[in-house]
């Protein structure tokens, strides 16, 4: 079965195709950066080379999209091209030649104001309940794409899954409070509790929905390391995170403590990653129990594919003393 990567020469989308040649796997990279594992250069708001890469395609997995560190350097009309107007060119032409599984790489940024509770509030827990409130372009465009795919397998039954996921970029985060506060393997050390996933896992989740897909229909899934909190931790979560990964994971003050390293004082929200494990049968082998075994091992949070793709940016140029523009 064929498989088309769009965003191949992108973090995720080059995860994928690594994977995928590594098994074996037909696939084609498509992507408007060359790389060593893009096939077709271009657009997907291009419909005639969209088109021509969909030949004998049978499954898509579309990570392919402007990010939010791009809200500060690219136009509202680019987010709509690539994110609204690119997933609908890709989802027509799917439907045309009868792709059998379309998975969609969405953002748990996509919820935006509503991950973070006002202040005195319990953490919020977000799962698929959660009505998204986007802040900005970025998450707009993606919500937009998400209901194109549910269009497209209510009207032409083209099946469809979205994967809402958490960070799992290695760049430095984009609040300078955060960047001041911890350094960079220490906050994502942190993250793998409550909003981050390791890439290996991600290629999974995506794997693993192309194969589900045609029975399911049309899902959409938080994907995210399984959390260790419940939801009866919310509210302490906010005024003594600590002490809370304390009781809930063990094993953990130790590392920190020998690296200097320490634990967020608060968490305003939590990704509750349950229904994609439930329904598609994911099973995400990094939490943070397994990071910091991981760590411990071999000095590193990474395993071997996020170390073999690097950090990539989401720029060509440098912005003077911090990561993103904006």
């Amino acid at each position: 079965m064929t498989v088309l990567v769009t965003g191949s020469s992108g973090h995720l989308g080059e995860a994928l195709m690594r994977t995928l040649r590594a098994d074996r796997r037909d696939a084609i990279g498509l992507d408007v950066l060359p790389s060593p594992f893009t096939d077709v250069v271009g657009s997907i708001a291009d419909r005639g080379l969209v088109k021509r890469a969909m030949n004998g395609v049978r499954a898509v997995l579309h990570t392919a999209t402007l990010h939010k560190p791009h809200v500060g350097t690219h136009g509202r009309d680019a987010f709509v091209e690539t994110n609204v107007l690119g997933t609908l060119i890709l989802l027509e032409e799917a439907a045309r030649v009868g792709v059998e599984s379309f998975v969609m790489t969405s953002t748990t940024s996509a919820f935006g104001d509503a991950l973070r509770p006002p202040p005195g509030e319990p953490a919020a827990w977000i799962d698929e309940e959660v009505a998204p409130v986007p802040k900005n372009i970025y998450g707009v465009t993606k919500t937009a794409a998400e209901d194109l795919c549910r269009l497209f397998w209510r009207n032409e039954r083209l099946p469809c899954i979205v994967l809402r996921t958490s960070r799992f970029f290695p760049e430095p985060d984009d609040d300078p409070q955060a960047r001041a506060a911890f350094t960079s393997d220490n906050l994502k050390a942190n993250e793998f509790l409550y909003r981050r996933v390791a890439i290996e896992d991600v290629v999974d989740a995506h794997l693993v929905a192309a194969e589900r897909a045609p029975a399911i229909g049309f899902g959409l899934y938080v994907i995210s390391a399984t959390t260790p909190f419940q939801r009866e931790d919310a509210a302490r979560l906010r005024d003594d995170a600590a002490s809370v990964a304390r009781e809930r994971v063990p094993g953990w003050q130790d590392e920190y403590a020998r690296r200097g390293w320490r634990m967020a004082a608060s968490i305003d929200r939590v990704y509750d990653n349950a229904l994609a494990r439930r329904e598609l049968g994911w099973r995400p082998k990094w939490d943070v129990e397994a990071v910091v075994a991981r760590l411990r091992e071999t000095g590193d949070i990474r395993g071997p594919l996020a170390k073999a793709i690097g950090e990539k940016g989401y720029h060509a140029e440098p912005f003077e003393g911090r990561p993103y523009p904006a």
